[in-house]
């Protein structure tokens, strides 16, 4: 084995590793996404009455 051919085989490790990366942080994002639609759903009807409340009292 080359020392040429060691030097391709790090490259084209570390250039699959970078597309897994940016999958990894897509697969983060949608799951933090999802969180944070559910709660404001779960919290809908609190949210709705603060702001109702609020808004009376103005």
């Amino acid at each position: 084995m080359k020392f040429t051919d060691l030097i391709s085989y790090l490259r084209a490790r570390f250039e699959v590793e970078e597309g897994q990366t940016m999958a990894e942080y897509g697969v983060v994002l949608a799951v933090i996404a999802i969180g944070i639609v559910v709660a404001l759903g779960l919290l809908s009807t609190s949210i709705s009455g603060a702001i109702d409340s609020v808004t009376s009292n103005l």
